[in-house]
């Protein structure tokens, strides 16, 4: 596996410099940039190879939560982490809506940022359990009995929990002893349930609805 290709995107440069710093002392990463706010994230992600985008959620001229939209529109590979505090909740929400791949306390410790972004770029979402359960209980959740509309199988019910716990579909297939196809089936499946479109949203459902706690 080559270098991550990381980009770091924070209003204060002081912070984006300490991070760039820090991030740059592991062997596997490779900080191509810096930026000021989404806007110049974007151009960044034009202009150069970027797997990976820690962005802090609140920004002056252009916050994560547009940065992230602005971004995935455009390129949906790239992997969006959004650095944020137990207050953002609601930033928090929406970046994921827009495609953002999970998040992170900003005063997390060196090795837990460097481990959530290995863990983005090999496609599994970054999340943070005590903000999960802030997010969790403070939203009006589905209830339930809502959960029957969909008609999901015990199976998908499990698939649905194991995808937000952040497995990959081989691990999902080892816990449950079904082929990756056929958790690939499964997942297709359950997207078109839900109208929804990837993964992570499958994770943030999961979330919203008590799957996972």
């Amino acid at each position: 596996m080559g270098k991550i290709k990381l980009l770091i995107v924070d209003d204060e440069k002081l912070i984006r410099e300490g991070l760039k710093l820090m991030l740059s002392t592991y062997d596997d990463i490779e900080v191509v940039d810096t930026a000021e706010n989404g806007y110049k994230a974007l151009e960044v992600c034009k202009s150069k190879d970027v797997d990976v985008v820690l962005m802090d959620v609140r920004m002056k001229e252009c916050d994560g939560v547009m940065g992230t939209r602005l971004i995935k529109d455009q390129f949906t590979k790239i992997k969006v982490i959004i650095l944020t505090t137990f207050n953002d909740k609601e930033y928090i929400q929406d970046a994921l809506s827009y495609g953002a791949f999970g998040y992170m306390l900003k005063d997390s410790s060196h090795n837990v940022i460097y481990e959530g972004i290995k863990t983005a770029y090999m496609g599994n979402m970054v999340v943070h359990p005590d903000v999960a359960n802030k997010i969790l209980y403070s939203n009006n959740l589905i209830k339930s009995k809502e959960l029957d509309k969909y008609n999901f199988s015990e199976k998908e019910i499990q698939i649905i929990k194991y995808i937000a716990e952040g497995l990959t579909n081989k691990e999902i297939s080892e816990k449950i002893y079904l082929s990756e196809g056929t958790i690939k089936n499964n997942i297709t499946n359950i997207l078109s349930k839900l109208n929804l479109r990837d993964r992570t949203q499958i994770a943030i459902f999961a979330f919203k609805n008590r799957i996972v706690t």
